[in-house]
């Protein structure tokens, strides 16, 4: 039996009723999707107000120390997403309520359970790093399972189809974060910019409870990490392969072109933020809706890869092209001192997240499929490539030649991943896939 087939007979579920096929299904979908790209609106435009805010009220060095733990916490929510809320995702997308209860309370206990566990290290480390990093780091790990509650509510509700949920729990750490990100401008710390960002999501992740009805259950994380260890580690060595690379760039870029250089490359980020936040919480909408076309159409399911992929791809395109006609002024006014240097990397950070964009349709394919193994390894290749252009690029030309590196390894990622979806298409084709029942 190939790999797609042993990996799939846990995934699949029955195909849809008839009366749900044609524009009725049609609807539902555009439906679902409308509150997804809602949701991550609202979680772009967090992002974005965060990063313009800390950066121009901090400077360039010490937002350099707030986005090194920016970027740990990336590391963090991977490895919760890969173990709790991805196969969540995958395999409780559509299910009965009562299934859908159960998993929940499983697997956004196993997300605190993480969260608690990095935590603790991020604690330990605080001390021994010193100054503001450490200082950032102590208090990033206080907060910690309050940002992954918060993600996991997002993941579970999309996994219901209730993306209006996950829409309005942004918005309620939107809301927070205002008088949070004042009182942390009075105080003019990294610290308080830290605590203030994970204190709001905190406020959503409690309201996330009321949301559901359903108390986050951490006695149930061994028994979920047991059920789903199949696609659980897996998707975990391929989420933290994606945080990892990043982080794995920042310190390199901290170590060769100093920590200021960090700041440059996220205020450059920043610029694209809409992109990277929606390619960052992609897999909450587009996964569960490929696995949905997957029981129902299963041979649209590449052509709604590509639409997905090429509809992110040119959206950011044509989001840089308008950058570039940004006069400096008003760069300068969103992101201050940052803005000049930021600003020479913006076709670079254009093209890489075009880039990213087009690979995440494949890889929302290969997930719906269950194929696991053709996914990691088209993670793991992107990943080596992501580092190796990223920190070749700042050696040989700094920070410029680190973005011109990344560009360059994001666009040869992207091919990998389209490659292995169109082989496990075909194999899929040709070893038809059991169904079964989620139990």
């Amino acid at each position: 039996m190939t790999p797609m087939s042993t990996e799939g007979e846990r995934t699949a579920k029955p195909a849809a009723p008839a009366g749900r096929s044609g524009p009725t299904a049609r609807r539902a979908v555009v439906g679902r999707l409308s509150w997804g790209l809602a949701d991550q609106a609202a979680s772009s435009m967090t992002n974005f107000a965060v990063g313009v805010y800390v950066a121009r009220s901090l400077g360039l060095a010490a937002f350099g120390a707030f986005s090194l733990a920016w970027v740990t916490y990336g590391v963090v929510l991977s490895v919760s997403r890969g173990m709790a809320t991805d196969p969540l995702v995958v395999r409780f997308s559509g299910v009965p309520d009562a299934s859908w209860r159960g998993a929940v309370a499983r697997a956004s206990g196993t997300s605190l359970g993480v969260g608690a566990a990095a935590g603790a290290v991020c604690l330990a480390l605080g001390p021994a790093l010193g100054g503001q990093v450490g200082s950032a780091f102590a208090c990033l790990g206080v907060l910690l399972p309050g940002l992954l509650l918060q993600d996991a509510w997002r993941y579970s509700f999309f996994a219901a189809g209730t993306g209006r949920k996950a829409f309005v729990n942004d918005l309620v750490w939107g809301v927070a974060l205002v008088p949070a990100m004042v009182c942390a401008a009075r105080v003019g710390t990294v610290a308080a910019f830290v605590v203030a960002w994970g204190a709001s999501a905190a406020v959503a992740a409690a309201y996330g409870c009321l949301q559901s009805g359903i108390l986050p259950r951490p006695t149930g994380a061994r028994a979920w990490l047991s059920e789903h260890r199949d696609l659980g580690y897996r998707y975990l060595v391929e989420n933290t392969c994606v945080s990892g690379a990043s982080q794995l760039r920042a310190y390199g870029l901290g170590a060769i072109a100093g920590v200021g250089a960090v700041g440059v490359i996220r205020g450059a980020e920043l610029l694209l933020g809409p992109f990277l936040a929606v390619l960052m919480g992609l897999s909450l909408v587009t996964v569960a809706e490929a696995a949905r076309v997957l029981r129902r159409a299963p041979h649209r399911l590449g052509p709604f890869c590509l639409l997905l992929g090429g509809g992110q791809a040119a959206a950011a395109l044509l989001w840089g092209g308008a950058l570039l006609l940004l006069p400096d002024r008003a760069g300068a006014l969103v992101l201050g001192d940052v803005w000049h240097a930021a600003a020479e990397l913006i076709v670079p950070a254009t093209l890489g997240v075009a880039g990213a964009g087009l690979g995440t349709g494949a890889a929302a394919g290969l997930r719906a499929l269950a194929a696991a193994r053709r996914s990691l390894r088209s993670q793991l290749f992107a990943s080596a490539c992501y580092v190796g252009g990223g920190l070749g690029g700042a050696a040989a030309a700094g920070t410029v030649g680190s973005a011109w590196g990344v560009a360059a390894a994001t666009l040869l990622g992207s091919a990998v991943w389209w490659l292995q979806l169109r082989s496990a298409l075909r194999e899929r084709h040709h070893h038809p896939i059991r169904e079964v029942r989620t139990p």
